[in-house]
């Protein structure tokens, strides 16, 4: 047993180092190791519980909103309002313009040439297969979040020459499934001959791009007779700032008319994801706070039973000289100890429990960092709180009444 400090001048003890606080804490943990393992364990489950019901919701939920922003939750379409006599032209700028908007992520444009798409020069000239010729910009998968079947997409290199991406309902249609490198198909379109160089995956949110043929903004400007007038503009806005981004896009696009702007509205699926966001923080909430709860009724019943087993202890370090306040230190830093040591156990078993099941489901693992941080500092504060009435109760112990326990 740790002996006990000299008495200062005047008869009181000194205070205690942090180190000697540290050791009594640590004596009656290694003094009853299995019981200390045991009441760990308690802990240990509550946090690693605590942690899981919070990691594997999350990442289903990270899974939900992937599949939920892949239906452009983020995407609004602007575009002028058709059957206007004369038509309403988009300004050339329209993306340098839109992309001053601060909430913008990004933004991109389609203009329809006008143009007739065949497959060869021997298909009727007004068998057009109901396709659309449409100059694109580099950028635009990445804005309608569009992907690549095969082949290759529309870059700087390829944006002025005669060459074409066709959308997944223009390739069914003009009868090229794939597009081989070596020997790439060609189609023509308004009597020139245009290079095939890849074709896009059906495109849930954009669904205009499936039934298009899509050149170089450049391309079409010298072999198309192409104006620069946009026709739809696709932005890509924070989710937080969409409605304001909204509002603002059609006075952006057209200062003096914006009312001869049609801007899409978000999509249904927004409304969805802040839904499910919500409901799923509720929940996280509520079993952290069960979980948490579980664990503290646990340290604070094992510190109590130390108490009663550990009387006669107390009354020897008592008649030794220790006071009453060295006496809750002891067992208050003890309960801390034994909470912060299961919650960091816990921890390490709640993440590696979650990211095993993640895996498994084919989630992106995802285990927010405030609650591994949440869970030890939970710990931290359950050890407090479970410690005070275990630490006051022993204080409280005489020096006789304590070693006169059976």
């Amino acid at each position: 047993m740790m002996s006990t400090p000299k008495q200062a001048p005047g008869g009181r003890l000194p205070r205690l180092a942090p180190t000697d606080v540290l050791r009594l804490g640590l004596l009656g943990l290694t003094s009853r190791r299995m019981r200390a393992v045991l009441s760990a364990l308690g802990i240990s489950i509550g946090i690693a519980t605590m942690i899981v019901v919070v990691g594997i919701p999350a990442s289903s939920q990270r899974d939900l909103m992937n599949q939920l922003s892949a239906l452009g939750t983020n995407l609004l379409r602007a575009e002028p309002v058709p059957d206007r006599d004369p038509p309403v032209l988009l300004p050339e700028d329209s993306v340098a313009m839109v992309d001053r908007i601060r909430p913008v992520e990004t933004v991109s444009a389609v203009a329809n040439t006008h143009a007739t798409v065949r497959r060869n020069d021997l298909v009727d000239r007004y068998d057009t297969s109901g396709l659309s010729a449409l100059a694109a910009r580099p950028d635009l998968l990445e804005t309608v979040n569009g992907r690549v079947r095969t082949g290759r997409f529309l870059d700087a290199g390829t944006a002025s020459l005669p060459t074409a991406v066709l959308g997944y309902v223009a390739a069914s249609r003009l009868g090229f499934a794939t597009v081989d490198p070596a020997r790439p198909p060609q189609v023509l379109i308004a009597e020139r001959w245009f290079t095939v160089i890849g074709v896009l995956e059906p495109s849930p949110i954009a669904p205009d791009l499936d039934r298009s043929v899509l050149v170089g903004w450049e391309a079409a400007r010298d072999l198309l007779g192409f104006d620069g007038h946009p026709t739809v503009v696709y932005v890509r806005a924070r989710e937080d700032a969409l409605e304001d981004v909204r509002a603002v896009l059609p006075a952006t696009l057209d200062p003096q008319l914006p009312g001869m702007v049609q801007v899409s509205r978000p999509s249904d699926a927004l409304a969805a994801k802040r839904a499910t966001e919500s409901t799923f923080s509720a929940l996280f909430l509520g079993l952290a706070a069960v979980a948490l709860l579980v664990g503290g009724i646990g340290v604070a019943n094992t510190m109590v039973i130390s108490v009663l087993e550990r009387r006669r202890e107390i009354g020897l370090r008592r008649a030794l000289g220790a006071n009453r306040g060295q006496i809750r230190v002891q067992f208050l830093t003890e309960s801390v100890l034994l909470s912060v040591l299961g919650g960091a156990a816990g921890a390490l078993l709640g993440v590696l429990a979650t990211a095993g099941y993640a895996g498994y489901q084919g989630w992106p693992p995802t285990i927010p960092v405030t609650s591994v941080a949440g869970g030890i500092g939970g710990a931290l504060l359950v050890g407090m709180v479970a410690g005070v009435y275990p630490s006051i109760r022993a204080a409280r112990l005489t020096p006789t009444d304590a070693l006169a326990a059976p």
